[in-house]
This record gives C-alpha cells, structure tokens and sequence, in this order.
C-alpha cells in the first residue's frame, strides 16, 4: 500500500511532527518520509485542514465471534472498525460461550491474523462467566489476552475478585471491573430519578455503581494491583477514582461514547434504542464525566459496541437487550462532548493503548503506517446503508453527525470512507 498524504495536520504527542502540517510518505505500509513539499509517483491524498491521529483502539467492543455471529463477526465487525477509525479492538468475552479458555482466545487471534483492525482477546475472571471459579488466566494470557473481565457481568463475590487480582499481578495482565451491584441495580432497566419516577419504572441507583467501585479499589489497594474500571458513569464514580489516584493506587478507568452525549431524558419515549447498561444518567453525571475526562482521572473513551438482532430490539422496553453499536460514531459523539482533537488523541489512540499493554503507534519516520486521518467539520448522515455492522441498533442512525472519519491506515491497508474526493 502506497499512499502520500498531502498538508495534514499531525496530532501524535509521539510524534516529531505533532501539531505540524505535513505531507506524509507511505510506502508498503512504512512512513518512509515525512516533510514539506513531498513529491511521489503513486495515490495523492490532499489533507489540508483534515488532523492525521495514531488509529484508534477500543478498550470495550463487542463482537458476536464466538457463538453470535449473527449479531456481528469478525468480519463485520473489524470493517465497521476501520470505518470509525480504528485499528485495534480489544474484544469482550461476552460471547457464546464465553472465552474462558486458551483454545478460543487463539481461535480469535488466528483467525483475525492479517487483518487492518488488530484484535486483542480479553479472557474471562470466572469460569462460562459465573462468577464462581477462576478461568484459565494464565494459559490465555499465554495465548494472546492481555486483560481479563467478566464483560457485562459484574464480579459480585468479593473473594474471587481479590484472588482475581493477586493472581493477575504475577503476569503482569490487567483486571478490569465492570462495577455494577447487582444486589442494588436489581432488575431496574434504567437510571434511578426523575425520569424513572416519571415513567413508572424502576430505577437503577448510581449506588450500584458507587459500591461497587469502592469495593474493587479496597482490593485493588489491599493486593497492590492495578485495576481498570469500563464504563464508569456516574458523578460520585469519577469523584472515587479521583481520590484513589491521588492516593497513588494504580487505578485507570473508561466511558463509553454515548454517556457522554445522551441522558435519561432520551428515554421518555420508551425507545429501547436507549436502553444500555450503565445507564444513561443525568446531565449532572454528564458533566462530571467531562470534568473527568479534561483532568485526566477518566483516561480513556470507548465505543461499548453492542451489536443486537431487530428482534431483541423491536419490543417491549422491558425485555429489550441492553447496548447500541458506537464504532462508527465514537469519533463523531467524542467532538460532540466538546473534546478537542488533541484530547480525543489521547483519549481513543494513545492511553487505550497504554492500558492494554498494545505496542505504541507513533506518526514517524521509519514506523508502520498506523493513523485515522479525520475531517472534524464534516457532517455526515449515519444511515443503513452507510453503517457497516450486521446490526442497527443505534438511535443515530438517520442523523446527521459532525466529524468524518476519512482514511483509516494499518497493516498495510487502508479504508477509504466513500465519497471521499481525492485527487
């Protein structure tokens, strides 16, 4: 793959040329040169006033591989990736069943080997995801995982989850907790407040998040580990992880796109598009969050891409499944909270990385071509057509976002976003 990019913006920290307009040489997947005036005999990219960022990674995506592909595959899933600018997944164990072995987590890598998006497995805490015994940690992490999480399960039993921690510790892998009570949350579908007393239903308290929070970061100060937390949520959740990193214990947490963007006051049409787990809360929350993101206590924003069937979707609030799909909107809803480009850098391209242990990507001379090259004043229109999961359960689709993804370059390939003119 041989491309030369003309008079882009650089945002890379990593970078030499961070902040700079260049042109960029790329030759068989290698940066070969970057400088002013550039000149080559292959495809012209013109950049002017587009921003070159590392590619994205995704610490929290959903794909159907193993067991549901008929919600979303590798295929599908690693495309819709590379369509929202990303070049790494770190993909949920939420799967059928569960990867909870060394054979499934070599399963995904093989079979996602060569491909424009990077996929990193995380194993499973407990067994089938039970919550009950340890899962073969260490042989998956001999495999290819690098983090282990009961996905959309929450670790309810205290002890496991301590165990968890030391042991993960001895091979330096990475616990993430997703902190939900579910003696509190109980069978609630959404945000405990207003607008659940407005509509009769019962509500999940930020409580269940709270505890739960508070509980991991004892363990995680009692065994000395370090510990991530997915999809934090709530004002009171950044306020905790706020203090404990002031108290210098190795705490790192995400958000996902659409907490950021969307409150519970979506929810007043009972559309089950807006039913996701944490729950949208409240613009208090949504503020803190931001607040989190700009201080540097949330280190990163992820696409909690959840793809479903129309038929898990297209019925009662109640028993509709939980999740949207975010990759291709991640980018768009991220400048939508109000992140600058260079946040948005380091919040989906450089700490996801960091965090996962995944191997640094710098916009430089004599590296692989690794970047998403991004318009933030275009604005598209997420349709059907244009949206590339096997899944459509997003309450986007048909509205018209700002900030396109134009370009996405990894392991010499490339996405290209349709329309997209070039000379």
């Amino acid at each position: 793959m041989n491309l030369l990019i003309k008079s882009a913006t650089v945002i890379d920290p990593n970078s030499p040329f961070h902040q700079q307009v260049t042109d960029i040489l790329i030759q068989d997947g290698q940066i070969v040169q970057i400088g002013n005036n550039l000149n080559a005999e292959t495809e012209v990219i013109e950049a002017a006033g587009k921003h070159l960022l590392p590619g994205f990674f995704d610490l929290n995506c959903n794909i159907g591989e193993l067991g549901y592909e008929t919600k979303e595959d590798l295929a599908t899933g690693t495309a819709t990736a590379a369509a929202g600018g990303f070049t790494g997944l770190a993909v949920m164990p939420n799967t059928f069943s569960p990867v909870h072995s060394k054979a499934q987590v070599e399963y995904l890598v093989n079979k996602a080997k060569g491909n424009l998006v990077a996929i990193v497995p995380l194993g499973t805490i407990s067994h089938k995801r039970e919550g009950k015994d340890l899962s073969e940690m260490y042989d998956m992490y001999l495999s290819g995982a690098r983090a282990f999480t009961d996905g959309d399960h929450p670790v309810q039993d205290a002890g496991l989850m301590e165990r968890a921690l030391l042991y993960a510790t001895g091979f330096n892998a990475l616990i993430f907790s997703y902190p939900e009570d579910i003696a509190i949350a109980g069978k609630a579908k959404i945000n405990e407040g207003e607008v659940s007393t407005l509509l009769g239903m019962k509500g999940i308290p930020a409580l269940a998040e709270e505890l739960m929070i508070a509980r991991d970061l004892y363990l995680a100060e009692y065994t000395n580990s370090p510990i991530h937390f997915s999809t934090i949520s709530t004002a009171r959740a950044v306020e905790l992880i706020r203090e404990a990193r002031r108290k210098g214990l190795k705490v790192t947490c995400d958000v996902a796109a659409h907490n950021l963007v969307l409150t519970d006051e979506a929810l007043t049409g009972f559309d089950s598009l807006y039913k996701v787990k944490p729950p949208l809360r409240t613009a208090k929350d949504i503020d803190a969050l931001k607040a989190g993101l700009a201080d540097g206590t949330i280190d990163a924003i992820v696409s909690q891409h959840t793809p479903q069937e129309v038929e898990y979707k297209n019925v009662e609030f109640e028993v509709a499944e939980y999740g949207m799909i975010g990759l291709q909107t991640a980018f768009s809803l991220a400048l939508q909270a109000g992140l600058s480009i260079e946040q948005i850098a380091e919040k989906l391209s450089i700490n996801p990385r960091k965090i996962i242990g995944a191997e640094a990507v710098a916009i430089a001379e004599n590296s692989p071509a690794n970047f998403v090259l991004v318009d933030t004043n275009n604005s598209w229109t997420y349709t059907k057509e244009n949206n590339l999961s096997k899944s459509y359960n997003s309450p986007f689709i048909g509205q018209t976002l700002t900030g396109k993804v134009l370009l996405t370059v990894n392991n010499n390939q490339i996405f290209k976003a349709r329309n997209y003119d070039r000379s």
